[in-house]
């Protein structure tokens, strides 16, 4: 299958812990080492004014700051996918906003993983 124009391509970006940079710039995406709140929030305003197709992996602790653009782009789906990857140093106490969703669809407390 043909990738169409430049135009059409969809960016891969993770923006995170230095530690995981590497291993995303070798699959691919760009990426952004240690970035702060204000590089996220230009991160973000950059893709809403390209009005390109953005697939963007944050670390939870960017994934959880109070940004008015990251819920935007949340809240409208569509052509940014925003996802998360847990801290190397604590994957087992990982939580997204996902579990939050599912739990509540389905009306069930989500298992303990400590047993």
């Amino acid at each position: 299958m043909s990738q169409g124009t430049d135009a059409a391509a969809t960016r891969m970006l993770f923006l995170g812990d230095a530690a995981l940079t590497d291993g995303f710039q070798l699959i691919g995406f760009e990426t952004w080492a240690d970035p702060s709140q204000q590089q996220l929030n230009q991160v973000l305003q950059g893709l809403l004014n390209s009005r390109g197709n953005a697939f963007v992996i944050l670390d939870s602790r960017l994934a959880e700051q109070p940004s008015p653009l990251l819920q935007q782009i949340r809240s409208e789906g569509g052509r940014i996918i925003i996802t998360e990857v847990p801290p190397l140093n604590d994957p087992e106490n990982f939580h997204s906003e996902i579990d939050d969703r599912i739990q509540h669809l389905l009306g069930t407390a989500l298992p303990d993983k400590s047993n």
